[in-house]
């Protein structure tokens, strides 16, 4: 339905309509509420292009797909995709998505959305340690919120997950089973989050009395023949690690494929816990145990937040770490073999 049916149905003018509904002063309060009523009723939404051309503004949030590495970036962007929608449903605010096909395109979709107007803020996720997209955005004045933190010192508004705390609780859940080799198959090392999880491993197993082995940590790509071969690499430096903590499901996905092809059981030869709770991992064999990671809560808080930034509020006040949730499944239901501790 177009501006000139809806108008016509509801007997008023397309002008009057127009103007009701882009809060112009001239339309009387009881028209306003006449148009905006029957707007609800009829699901009848303004076209945000002709709004743009009358009012100067975009009315748009601009959101970045990172470049595709696996299953589970497509799975957690996809969910907070859906937690981005459901906060801007009741706004005035359309959501534009641009894709990035490599993570030099991505920096260069970021301009084009900001220095074309095409949106009066951004939504980015996935951030680095050192993120030249925050430093220039920072830069500029321009509104925007992450899910993930940064080493940037400016303050900025973000949700993030805690994946030292992950790191953290999954050694101690390892230790307490009675694992003392235990090995991190880590996300790339330029990701904040992955050094996050680097830091709470390491912190564990010190604290533990443990060795902290260069062999026990790899860095790979979130892809399933990447975690293949990274498990692999930890699994040939003798003696073999009891125990493999997986920064990320994708990579605990490959991981358990790999076992598998190999000869050797998760749950029984070498425990396995993930991060991310994506849904395959309650299909894997064995189950896969993992923590929960809300990334449809977390896209919605942080376009709340992107939302306050908008209306002037102190990006230093919108800043929120969350606790991941242990997902207890099959993939670490033993301690180690005998004589592997």
């Amino acid at each position: 339905m177009n501006l000139a049916q809806f108008a016509k149905t509801i007997g008023l003018s397309a002008s009057t309509v127009s103007r009701a509904l882009n809060g112009y002063s001239d339309v009387s309060a009881e028209t306003r509420r006449r148009v905006e009523e029957a707007a609800r009723h009829l699901g009848y939404r303004a076209s945000a292009a002709g709004r743009q051309l009358r009012t100067g503004r975009a009315e748009a949030i601009g959101f970045l797909l990172s470049p595709p590495r696996g299953s589970s970036v497509n799975f957690f962007q996809l969910e907070m995709l859906a937690g981005i929608d459901e906060a801007l449903r009741e706004t005035e605010f359309h959501l534009v998505v641009n894709t990035a096909k490599s993570e030099q395109d991505e920096f260069a979709c970021l301009r084009r959305m900001v220095e074309e107007h095409q949106v009066e803020a951004v939504l980015l996720c996935r951030t680095r340690r050192s993120d030249e997209r925050l430093i220039w955005l920072l830069r500029r004045g321009f509104p925007f919120a992450t899910v993930g933190r940064s080493e940037t010192t400016e303050p900025f508004a973000y949700v993030d997950i805690d994946h030292a705390a992950f790191t953290r609780m999954a050694c101690q859940r390892l230790i307490g089973l009675g694992h003392k080799r235990i090995a991190l198959l880590n996300s790339p090392a330029t990701l904040m989050y992955s050094a996050h999880a680097r830091q709470g491993y390491e912190q564990t197993m010190l604290e533990a009395g443990l060795r902290r082995s260069r062999n026990l940590v790899v860095h790979a790509e979130m892809s399933e023949s990447a975690s293949m071969a990274a498990t692999r690499e930890l699994l040939s430096h003798p003696p073999r690690p009891t125990a493999l903590i997986c920064g990320d499901d994708a990579l605990a996905l490959g991981a358990l494929r790999a076992l598998e092809q190999d000869g050797l059981r998760a749950g029984h030869d070498i425990a396995v816990i993930g991060c991310g709770d994506n849904p395959l991992g309650s299909y894997a064999n064995p189950p896969l145990t993992t923590f929960r990671a809300p990334f449809r809560a977390a896209g919605q808080r942080a376009t709340e937040m992107l939302l306050g930034v908008l209306g002037g509020q102190d990006p230093a006040g919108l800043q929120e770490v969350w606790m991941p949730e242990l997902v207890a499944r099959a993939s670490d239901a033993a301690g180690p073999p005998p004589g592997h501790g």
